[in-house]
């Protein structure tokens, strides 16, 4: 008798169940996906015990017809796929019929119905068969209630995290299916506390708000971007609230949530300079495209897959990100409490002006009382001292910051005191207000087309920062960091246009390869010549590089070879313009100013005024900050002048 045998239904569909559903969070993303897929416009999750007691979707979808409810739990049974054909034009987020089929296997399933032709159905489903089928009341739409996950598999069940770990899964499916699909209502409902919970209102950056909060959502900035293949949309905060780790990246095709190792590359290269070296940023990134580029068929959870013309994908996003930071001013502010900030300077003009007119009012009001007992020179100072001038008042609307008066109480100088702007609005602002002081001293010189506002000089701290200030506030300049900036810029202009010319070594550089690599630097022998990296074979596995080009900086120039010949192995590949910006990076860095070197006030300003000349101002290119600004709300703060 022979040993092959097919393997029964239940086991085969508990096999399967590992893949597809590894945690109570893998049950919720595939019962939100059927959810989208049936057209709801409101999903609501209930978990308990994050979800190992039971997790509860419920849709006001299309419904199941009564005549397919005896193939929901089948395995491989879809009603998105019938030729195949359809493999290659997916546009829906379930189609493998793998779903429901493994979570019966694994749990007990409850599913109740109701289309709008049809009486409400109910279903029970247990080791993944169906044990009832009964009529209930039901709404519009699928009620699915999944209870004692992996009671069944207990192998399966110890490997679960703690509960709160589980739960942090499932909130950070919710959040991505709410980011893709802001126009549906979702809510997560735990034990229940409400998680989260979206209005449907079409606008992604509000669902932005919800999952990272308003201080995020407001230095959110919208990208868009099209090729002949792909349409991209999305949003990136602000380098300043970088993470720790790439999981607040986000990236959608076609709605569909994924994980792209190339494409998370394309984002971070986007900010370029502007991160520091092991943060990564926030941002929610959608592509569109033709379903024949994409194959979504790859794996059971449908989170990689591959994608055509990736190259052209890829040059779109770091196209588009750096033109989203390319004219923004990036100065982080310090994180000192802002309850009573007010978000836009445009937003409090009218009551500021309102403020004035009572205040005119009542000073015309003290006016025409005085008259009456005393002579006109008492009064006209009196309507002086009680308002400012309608001139004075009339400029200040014009402009996006007021000179604040900090010691004075009067209602006036109080609700300007309130008000903290955001450097959005310094850069639209005029600036025919600020005093002219280019030819003082000591002052930066003012220029409304940079991204580092006028500021006056003021002293230093340490030898290392710079102290400047403006009608904003003070800022603090790290002076290491702004000249690696300049020098970063001069460097990488200047070594791009030297040429492939070589200088010879007094004593050559000695190489040894494994076979393994001995086939790749074969492969790419010639592509590292043309960059001026010439190995010469040395016997056995060896090989000796006796030049190398001029533009190496001379005392990295062996790290820097070693380096190329690691990236040929690693990426199989020569990128030459990745490795001229290394050194760029790594010349700016040893020959700028160091810390504790003392600068005149003449020398500070000449190096901010060269800092408001180059593209990127605001970090060095290791990504820290440069400028750093204390606004006057937050100093007056701190010396608990405005509470």
């Amino acid at each position: 008798m022979g040993k092959i045998k097919e393997l029964q239904t239940s086991l085969a569909n508990k096999i399967a169940a590992g893949e597809v559903v590894e945690r109570p969070g893998s049950v919720v993303k595939e019962l939100l996906e059927n959810a989208i897929d049936a057209q709801a416009t409101e999903i609501n999750i209930e978990v308990e015990q994050s979800g190992v007691s039971s997790i509860r979707v419920v849709d006001n979808g299309t419904g199941i017809q009564t005549e397919d409810l005896g193939l929901v739990f089948h395995r491989h049974a879809t009603s998105k796929l019938d030729e195949d054909d359809d493999l290659f034009h997916i546009r829906t987020l379930g189609f493998r019929g793998e779903a429901l089929a493994s979570i019966s296997s694994v749990a007990k399933v409850t599913l109740k119905t109701c289309t709008d032709n049809e009486e409400g159905q109910e279903i029970y489903v247990e080791n993944g068969e169906l044990l009832n089928h009964k009529p209930a009341k039901a709404k519009r739409g699928t009620d699915i209630l999944v209870e004692s996950l992996f009671y069944n598999t207990p192998a399966r069940l110890k490997y679960i995290k703690s509960l709160y770990t589980e739960l942090g899964k499932i909130t950070d499916i919710v959040n991505r299916m709410a980011m893709s699909h802001p126009d549906i209502r979702i809510s997560l409902v735990s034990d229940g506390k409400t998680i989260i919970k979206t209005n449907g209102s079409g606008r992604t950056n509000e669902v932005m708000s919800e999952i990272y909060g308003m201080k995020v959502a407001k230095d959110l900035v919208h990208i868009t971007g099209d090729t002949s293949d792909y349409h991209l949309e999305g949003f990136v905060a602000k380098p300043e609230h970088s993470r720790s780790n790439n999981h607040y990246i986000s990236i959608f095709i076609n709605g569909r949530y994924i994980k792209n190792f190339l494409l998370n590359k394309a984002i971070l290269e986007g900010y370029h300079t502007l991160l520091t070296i092991g943060r990564f940023p926030i941002c929610y990134i959608n592509i569109e495209m033709d379903p024949i580029l994409v194959d979504v068929n790859v794996h059971p959870t449908k989170l990689e897959v591959r994608l055509s013309k990736e190259d052209q994908l890829f040059e779109l996003i770091v196209e588009k990100i750096r033109e989203a930071f390319k004219d923004r001013i990036l100065i982080p502010q310090n994180d000192i409490d802002k309850l009573n900030k007010k978000n836009k300077v445009l937003d409090n003009f009218e009551q500021q002006k309102m403020d004035f007119e009572k205040r005119k009012q009542q000073a015309a009001q003290t006016h025409h009382d005085k008259v009456q007992r005393s002579d006109g020179e008492t009064e006209d100072k009196a309507f002086e001292q009680s308002a400012p001038s309608e001139a004075m008042t009339t400029n200040n609307f014009n402009h996006s910051y007021i000179k604040e008066e900090p010691y004075s109480d009067d209602a006036y100088t109080q609700s300007q005191r309130e008000i903290l702007f955001d450097m959005d609005d310094v850069q639209e602002a005029s600036v025919d207000q600020l005093d002219d002081t280019s030819d003082v001293k000591g002052s930066v010189s003012q220029d409304p087309t940079r991204r580092v506002p006028y500021m006056e000089i003021v002293g230093q701290v340490h030898g290392t920062y710079i102290i400047a200030q403006n009608e904003q506030g003070m800022f603090m300049i790290d002076q290491h960091a702004a000249q690696e900036r300049i020098k970063y810029e001069y460097f990488r202009e200047k070594i791009g246009e030297v040429s492939n010319e070589v200088q010879n070594l007094l004593i050559p550089l000695t190489f040894h390869f494994s076979k393994d690599e001995l086939i790749l630097i074969q492969q790419y022998k010639e592509e590292l010549d043309k960059v001026g990296v010439h190995l010469e074979p040395f016997g056995g596995h060896d090989y000796i590089v006796d030049s190398y080009p001029v533009w190496f900086p001379k005392a990295e120039a062996e790290e820097i070879i070693k380096d190329m010949i690691e990236y040929v192995l690693e990426h199989k590949k020569v990128d030459v313009k990745k490795i001229r910006e290394d050194a760029a990076i790594m010349m700016s860095c040893k020959k700028s100013i160091k810390a504790n070197h003392y600068l005149k006030n003449n020398e500070m300003a000449d190096l901010v005024n060269q800092l408001r000349e180059t593209e990127d101002p605001c970090t060095c290119p290791h990504g820290r900050p440069i400028i750093i600004n204390f606004s006057n709300y937050e100093i007056e703060r701190l010396f608990k002048r405005n509470m």
